[in-house]
């Protein structure tokens, strides 16, 4: 993966996708000197989507670059919203994002790298599970059910706040302006949603071994055959709140139950024709704070230490600050980390006592005697 980067500030209009999101009721947004609406970032994939459309063809629609793009970045993010454990008006995302793949593959390889980052900082399968559910198979159920495709978006917005308001206050939004769906569609999808299993979900919403259904077992079989099957569940309430996601989506949380949604994303092929692109460019993603996993790894008491380290410390005699100096800029170039003692002194225990206090491997010190003998 290619890293990559954008401006913090972003023109308001690039997050207003007009869904109902909460995302669009967080920003840090206001008017510039020049009569722009701007707004801090909340997220980055509307900046990546801007990005990759930079690199299209606006006539034909074909990409100057090569597919697929892989590219990470760890932006930092801003959102007004109620402060608690976990969550920061001001926060560091780790974002992973594939552009270009239409298949499941790319999902599993972004699912695999979320549980390699797991493992890497003392976190198991134990403590943390991935919840995985499909767009696609909720718009079949959706499809089934009678409701038009122009509602589909809102209808998800909706449920995903399931989890915060219950499912008695989900059907009512559901019944109600702009989404009008029947009531008894409204408890049946709500009702499907509550199934554990996907085989549990396929019956209760009458969707059977369709295509949508068949894509989310060739997941969880790949991830069996890679070897992180055992982090991944199907959960059939999982919708995520952003309303770009079109595909399989996902979000990873903490089996004691005791923090928020530790990561999340999915797929979202359609976001780029939002932004004007001539047709559908296959991308997923995710996000990845750093709030809840500095609180995770706290809560499992494996947080890594990350002591302040120096290579060397270079110590200068009585009048030998120059070629102190100088050995330092070499030591430099070499790569090696260096700190300068600030003191021209003839007591080589202060150089040692400095080097203990800033955690240093090594001391140089830079004498005349060794200076002239090279």
């Amino acid at each position: 993966f290619q890293m990559y980067d954008a401006p913090v500030l972003e023109h308001e209009e690039l997050y207003k996708r007009k869904a109902g999101e909460e995302i669009t009721e967080q920003m840090y947004n206001f008017e510039d000197k020049e009569g722009y609406k701007v707004t801090l970032r909340p997220e980055m994939t509307p900046s990546l989507a801007r990005m990759v459309l930079s690199l299209m063809r606006a006539e034909t629609g074909e990409m100057a670059a090569l597919l697929p793009l892989k590219w990470f970045s760890i932006p930092q993010c801003w959102r007004f919203e109620t402060c608690q454990r976990g969550r920061k008006r001001e926060h560091y995302q780790w974002n992973m994002d594939i552009v270009g793949i239409s298949t499941i593959h790319a999902e599993v390889e972004l699912l695999s790298a979320i549980c390699t980052f797991f493992q890497s900082v003392g976190i198991t399968s134990q403590d943390v599970g991935i919840k995985v559910n499909s767009r696609k198979v909720l718009g079949a159920v959706l499809r089934n059910s009678g409701v038009p495709d122009q509602k589909f978006t809102e209808t998800c917005v909706v449920i995903d706040k399931l989890d915060k308001i219950g499912a008695e206050e989900v059907v009512k939004l559901l019944v109600a302006e702009p989404i009008n769906l029947e009531k008894a569609v409204a408890e049946r999808i709500v009702h499907a949603t509550s199934a554990k299993t996907l085989d549990e979900f396929a019956n209760l919403a009458g969707v059977g071994e369709s295509d949508e259904v068949k894509e989310l077992r060739l997941l969880f079989k790949l991830a069996e055959d890679e070897g992180f099957g055992d982090w991944l569940m199907f959960d059939a309430s999982v919708i995520r709140g952003l309303a770009y996601y079109t595909g399989v989506v996902f979000e990873g949380f903490d089996r004691a139950g005791v923090l928020r949604a530790i990561c999340g994303g999915g797929r979202y092929d359609r976001l780029l024709t939002l932004y004007g692109s001539v047709k559908e460019v296959p991308c997923c993603g995710f996000g990845f704070g750093d709030c809840v996993i500095y609180e995770l790894l706290k809560e499992k008491k494996v947080t890594p230490e990350l002591p302040h380290m120096v290579d060397f410390v270079v110590v200068a005699y009585e009048n030998m600050m120059g070629q102190a100096l100088y050995v330092a800029r070499q030591l430099r170039k070499a790569g090696q980390s260096v700190d300068v003692f600030s003191e021209e002194t003839k007591k080589v225990h202060k150089g040692f006592k400095y080097a203990d206090r800033v955690n240093a491997t090594r001391v140089a010190f830079v004498a005349p005697g060794e200076w002239d003998q090279g």
